[in-house]
């Protein structure tokens, strides 16, 4: 026999409610507040240091045919990437004012306040970080490239687009010139957001030489990228056959991630005619509930000074 169940009181129920969705307001509130706080600086323990550098040690590098494959192909890859994911991949970037606060500055590094202050966006995807720029700072003049055609194609149908503040193009880094499309030595503010992560090591010289070219003495560029013994690379090397070289790896889509040292970064810029302002690791714990997991994110973050 199924016993009835006593009438549930609608205002306990009403309560109830209102108190579970305070619940879920305060944990998004939370969460708003951790991103906009600045980035820790690297704290991994020894123990995890450890452990990631074991793991990865022991990762060896896929036959050499799929390398170069992979290498040769990798402007192709991320136009699939594009195509598969149109703009609903990545999130707008409205951190960068945080970590980056000259891009909401309204006086130039010459102390020029009436000017554009020109910029140009390396590997711009589909505009997640020219857009949230722009409308931050009305000064700005954004140039924007990317080597996968139909991201560009989604960049200028962005409603915003056609306001004449920004002038998106293909470009390789490796192998088009900049000054193609850039005057020479005309940028103050050059941004490289996840993106030289793409880039074989042996070809990150002519990119770097690529971008000196069009950057004016004195300006800057803004780096974040991937870090060494970051929770994705220790995930690659846990699961064999991603290794195309050191620090290099291949997502299953056939993008590829390079995972950068302080050391690497350091000498590649100041060999090319950059001072080092900054340069160092940061770490966010990220936490996966459903999984019960805690992952140790670990980026490089820098800033650039043309000499």
């Amino acid at each position: 026999m199924i016993q009835e169940q006593p009438p549930q009181d609608p205002v306990a129920v009403a309560a109830a409610g209102a108190e579970e969705q305070q619940q879920d307001l305060s944990s998004i509130e939370v969460r708003k507040v951790k991103l906009q706080q600045p980035l820790q600086a690297s704290i991994i323990s020894p123990e995890k240091l450890e452990y990631a550098q074991g793991v990865i040690s022991k990762d060896k590098a896929i036959k050499p045919f799929w390398v170069n494959k992979y290498k040769n192909e990798a402007a192709k890859n991320w136009d699939r990437f594009y195509k598969r994911n149109e703009t609903r991949f990545y999130k707008d970037r409205h951190w960068i004012e945080r970590e980056f606060s000259i891009f909401g500055e309204k006086t130039t590094a010459d102390g020029d306040n009436e000017r554009t202050i020109n910029c140009l966006e390396i590997g711009c995807g589909v505009g997640n970080f020219i857009f949230p720029v722009l409308d931050l700072n009305q000064r700005l003049f954004m140039y924007a490239c990317d080597f996968a055609p139909h991201a560009i194609e989604l960049v200028k149908q962005h409603e915003d687009y056609p306001q004449g503040r920004c002038s998106a193009f293909v470009c390789d880094l490796t192998k088009d010139s900049l000054t193609d499309t850039i005057p020479a030595g005309s940028l103050d503010i050059v941004s490289s957001i996840f993106v030289l992560s793409a880039i074989p090591a042996e070809k990150l010289e002519a990119a770097v030489r690529n971008i000196k070219e069009v950057i004016k003495p004195g300006g800057m560029i803004c780096f974040r990228d991937y870090a060494v013994y970051d929770a994705a690379q220790v995930k690659f090397s846990s699961n064999p056959g991603h290794m195309l070289d050191t620090n290099l790896y291949v997502r299953q889509d056939g993008t590829m991630s390079h995972f950068f040292s302080v050391e690497q970064m350091t000498e590649l810029f100041e060999r090319e005619g950059f001072r080092v302002e900054e340069c160092g690791y940061v770490h966010r714990e990220t936490i996966n509930r459903a999984m019960d997991l805690s992952l140790d994110r670990r980026f490089l973050q820098a800033k650039f000074v043309k000499l």
